[in-house]
């Protein structure tokens, strides 16, 4: 599934990053492949507020939609 499918308050593992772009960035943050991120808010038609490693990220929908997760995974 999709970033864009997760509900707030979600915690997940992210799978892959198909956008180079997002992936770059998200890279900077020391978030890849394997990580657990959590939904802190889904804005309505808007961007996405994401928690991973005590920092928070907002990334757009556009972006959300090319991040890939499953639930579960490592803790």
């Amino acid at each position: 599934m999709c970033l864009t499918d997760i509900k707030r308050g979600e915690t997940v593992s992210l799978v892959r990053i198909d956008d180079e772009e997002t992936r770059t960035h998200f890279i900077r943050f020391g978030i890849c492949e394997g990580s657990r991120i959590r939904c802190l808010e889904k804005i309505p038609f808007g961007p996405f507020m994401l928690s991973h490693n005590n920092q928070e990220i907002a990334i757009g929908r556009e972006a959300a939609r090319s991040i890939i997760v499953e639930k579960g995974g490592l803790q």
